[in-house]
């Protein structure tokens, strides 16, 4: 009775139904006499946390043939990084296919004997998360073949209207960003799979092919709108990845994630139970951190010191100090400026300290994840934001009017 109460509960809470509900709810329209794999992982869930590998596989109008892998797997079992193989699921028997190994997009061998691919998973707002590259590559290699693609649409948690940061340029197309977009983006995945399939920004990992469409259909959600940051969804969060454990750490992802790709620089929280929410090291004087950013009058921010030892990571068992943010005004705050208003801080305070000569390997992917390599070049003469912040901004506008006609919900 405890489990079926928990469930009512669940149920009951939500203000949202996700695309898998929604499918459900209509028979699986436009599945029937079709073969089907599905892309998912546990985040892929019902609001009774039911998994979307679970309902398919159970439905009598469902033939579900294949599961195809992302980063993590099917089922999570794989940590952060690590190698996904092929195998077999061992709650339903299904073959599982890796995307994230030997391959990220699937081979043709890989979907052969499919009609349609369906793809589910709780995105996180951010350009350089893997599993909307995944998608857009699942959506390439679905158009190759002729097989058709079925997104099944959720929340994005950073909202459907912020969005920040420049476009991917030439030459800085990658797995942590695949497509000409802002780094944070203000579309659902669904909407952003239409928009990459309509405007031909489906070339590639690399971006360097010529785009391909596929025939793509979006199961859209019912309840969502612009406004709703994940906690106003009712809807339970599953973690997508071990490092966003919870719908604020979407929010903080964008936030410090650019900073984290330096190493032996500044802990960013992994390792302890704040991932990408506080900016800390040994040799750091907490109170004159704090002071140096609050004497920036950040729009949004706000900041208070903070004192931990990491459980895990290069800085395991270290006593470190630093400062943690919390949103004070989401919608007037620059999340991603965040990460390099406290770089400059620190270099202001700590000058030795500069993450550009402490991580010289980390450049390129640091260039990656910017999507330019002008960021870089820029910011590491003097470490000042007003040195980058017009060129972070500048695509802002022009992207929130091309992405305007691929808007699901108001």
């Amino acid at each position: 009775m405890a489990a079926l109460t928990m469930f009512a509960a669940l149920t009951l809470n939500a203000q949202v139904k996700p695309g898998i509900e929604v499918l459900e709810e209509s028979g699986f329209r436009g599945l029937e006499g079709k073969r089907v794999g599905l892309v998912t992982n546990p985040s892929g869930v019902d609001s009774r946390l039911r998994s979307t590998i679970d309902i398919l596989n159970a439905a009598p109008e469902v033939n579900l043939k294949k599961l195809f892998a992302p980063e993590h797997g099917v089922r999570g079992d794989i940590y952060a990084g690590g190698r996904v193989e092929d195998g077999k699921d061992p709650v339903t028997g299904l073959p599982v296919f890796s995307v994230y190994g030997a391959h990220r997009k699937p081979t043709p061998e890989m979907l052969s004997g499919l009609d349609v691919v369906i793809y589910d998973i709780q995105d996180v707002g951010s350009r350089s998360y893997t599993f909307i590259s995944t998608l857009g590559l699942v959506m390439r290699a679905c158009a190759e073949q002729d097989i058709e693609v079925m997104v099944l649409d959720r929340p994005n948690p950073l909202g459907g209207n912020k969005v920040e940061g420049c476009l991917v340029e030439d030459g800085f197309h990658s797995f942590v960003s695949e497509f000409k977009i802002p780094y944070i983006y203000g579309l659902t995945v669904g909407e952003l799979a239409v928009l990459i399939n309509e405007e031909g920004l489906n070339c590639g990992e690399k971006g360097n092919e010529a785009p391909l469409k596929c025939k793509l259909e979006v199961v859209p959600m019912e309840g969502w709108n612009r406004n709703m940051l994940y906690a106003d969804t009712g809807l339970p969060w599953v973690l997508p990845s071990p490092n966003i454990p919870y719908p604020q750490t979407a929010i903080d992802y964008p936030s410090a994630g650019i900073a984290g790709e330096f190493q032996g620089y500044l802990n960013i929280g992994i390792g302890y139970t704040l991932p990408f929410e506080v900016f800390a090291a040994e040799w750091i004087d907490a109170e004159k951190l704090k002071a140096r950013l609050e004497s920036y009058d950040i729009p949004g921010v706000a900041f208070r010191t903070i004192h931990f030892k990491p459980f895990s990571g290069s800085s395991q068992g270290k006593m470190l100090h630093g400062v943690q943010y919390h949103y004070t005004d989401f919608e007037a705050a620059c999340c991603t400026l965040t990460q390099f208003y406290v770089m400059q801080a620190v270099n202001e305070l700590y000058p030795s300290k500069n993450p550009f000569k402490l991580s010289q390997g980390r450049l390129a992917m640091f260039d990656k994840v910017c999507g330019t390599d002008y960021v870089r070049r820029t910011f590491e003469k003097r470490l000042k934001v007003e040195d980058i912040k017009d060129f972070w901004s500048k695509d802002v506008e022009d992207f929130k009017e091309l992405s305007s006609k691929y808007l699901m919900y108001d």
